[in-house]
């Protein structure tokens, strides 16, 4: 009898334990779907708040084209939204002028020729930073319609078959700066110090000298030093130049004999970089913004993480 009542003490004890450890289980387990949950819902609030940074870029952009007919870093939306607190969380935000970096794309035409004028000024851009000018042929063979090479130094169909895993030339536009990864000669370390240069628009643009970084005014013509275009920076000011003819008139760009082809004071293509926090949740924005003459804005692009 004594044996039996042991047994089934033990046997009683060992239920318990099994029942504790599944109720714990099943606690944690819940404990853990509800924390996923509310991380989801915080993600999706962040993000929402993002969405309303973007929102406030694109009527600060409308405005400022009612107000004014050229573009410049003393305007309200070259100005960086700082960290504002809001109801849970906080969202901050910046606005920056692609037209102020080389559009990759206007290395070729619209009639798909490669563009003598656009492809000199991206190998005045590789010299500014120290990278072989020669890398501008994979990029216009990347680019351009057709599968033959501009010069000995491009790269087709063929050469990107070779390589594992096989791929084909775009044979098109960039849709991303990212995307010079693909493209042969273009090591990591050269889309580094290229990326903050230049952009990849999806029609063909002007630079606009009022918001070009002295690297990017460097490619206006030849024998263009640092300190060359770091005076003109300083020449142009915050407020830059209220017309292109005034920036050509200006002594330094008179001296250097820079053609206004490809040149303006107003911009039509913007990124919103906006960034959010919800309890939690956090969520970074890039949205690529397009600008009509009249105002109208519309996002072209929109994306999460890095630019």
């Amino acid at each position: 009898m004594r044996s039996q009542s042991g047994v089934a003490l033990i046997t009683a004890m060992l239920v318990t334990a099994i029942v504790v450890v599944i109720a714990v289980s099943m606690a944690t387990r819940q404990q853990l779907d509800i924390r996923r949950s509310a991380n989801v819902l915080e993600g999706d609030q962040a993000y929402l708040f993002a969405l309303g940074v973007e929102s406030w870029a694109l009527g600060i952009l409308a405005q400022d084209r009612r107000d004014n007919t050229s573009d410049n870093l003393g305007e309200i939306w070259a100005t960086v939204l700082p960290p504002l607190d809001v109801e849970g969380g906080k969202v901050a935000g910046r606005i920056e002028d692609m037209q102020g970096r080389y559009n990759l794309n206007n290395l070729v035409g619209a009639d798909g020729r490669p563009s003598a004028p656009d492809i000199a000024r991206f190998q005045r851009l590789l010299r500014a930073l120290q990278l072989d000018p020669a890398l501008a042929q994979p990029l216009v063979d990347w680019i351009d319609p057709d599968s033959e090479k501009v010069s000995l130094d491009g790269a087709e169909d063929n050469d990107y078959l070779l390589r594992t895993p096989p791929y084909r030339a775009g044979n098109a536009p960039l849709s991303s700066v990212s995307e010079l990864r693909l493209i042969k000669g273009f090591a990591a370390e050269a889309v580094a110090r290229l990326t903050p240069f230049v952009c990849a628009l999806p029609v063909r643009t002007d630079i606009n000298v009022n918001t070009a970084k002295a690297e990017v005014l460097m490619t206006l013509a030849d024998n263009l030093s640092k300190a060359d275009a770091d005076g003109m920076v300083q020449d142009r000011g915050l407020k830059g130049y209220p017309d292109i003819l005034k920036f050509l008139d200006s002594p330094m760009v008179k001296s250097r004999n820079i053609k206004q082809e490809g040149l303006k004071v107003e911009s039509s293509y913007f990124l919103v970089d906006a960034a959010a926090q919800y309890g939690r949740g956090q969520a970074r924005l890039f949205s690529l913004v397009s600008r009509t003459a009249d105002g109208k804005t519309q996002v072209v692009m929109r994306g999460q993480g890095a630019y």
